[in-house]
């Protein structure tokens, strides 16, 4: 997947990430990282926000992906796309959910990203061990019981991740709404080696 021209390399805004441990309590563990005190996972983030703002300057983009991609993926923070794709910040649309599926919200994300912003073409994501394999439908039912209101929306959890990678690509390609549906490709990235597969779409 060639997704960067040589020239963009040289030229783009390097991105750089800071992995933000959390654990399932409010509380922020002490240890190493940044010198941030302490309180909720929020406020952690809140004021890492106020040093990197300390620091920021305008990269004078405007809401146009430089590379015309918009790239689907699942929520899982294993997943550090812009790392995995060579990506720089202003190259892509990043869509994330789930599972990485599309869905009819996936669906008007990419209809505004290609009709209103410039997008023509469309990579998704789905991983090797995603939690979407250990769930079923069931979830919505025992959701239902518990609040007494049945979710509208579906969980999609899946079994067979090309073949889910294969219904994604095949919603992308059949939605009236897309403007460009002839570069679309899918992949499974294996969260152990940090490699893509591609999926074949037959």
């Amino acid at each position: 997947m060639d997704l960067i021209s040589p020239s963009h390399i040289a030229t783009g805004p390097a991105v750089t990430s800071t992995v933000i441990t959390m654990t399932p309590s409010a509380s922020v563990p002490t240890g190493s990282g940044p010198a941030i005190s302490g309180g909720t996972v929020t406020d952690r983030l809140v004021e890492a926000n106020g040093q990197y703002a300390a620091a920021f300057t305008d990269p004078g983009m405007d809401a146009r992906p430089v590379l015309r991609v918009a790239v689907v993926a699942c929520m899982d923070a294993r997943l550090d796309l812009h790392a995995a794709l060579g990506l720089n910040l202003g190259d892509c649309h990043t869509i994330r959910n789930a599972g990485g599926v599309v869905t009819d919200d996936v669906i008007r994300s990419l209809t505004i990203s290609q009709r209103a912003l410039g997008t023509s073409s469309v990579v998704l994501i789905h991983h090797t061990g995603c939690g979407l394999e250990t769930l079923t439908e069931e979830f919505r039912h025992d959701l239902e019981m518990e609040v007494g209101q049945r979710p509208a929306w579906a969980v999609e959890a899946f079994r067979d991740v090309e073949q889910d990678v294969r219904q994604s690509m095949q919603r992308v390609r059949t939605s009236p709404f897309l403007l460009h549906t002839d570069d679309v490709r899918g992949f499974v990235f294996d969260v152990k080696t940090g490699l893509l597969r591609e999926t074949d779409p037959a």
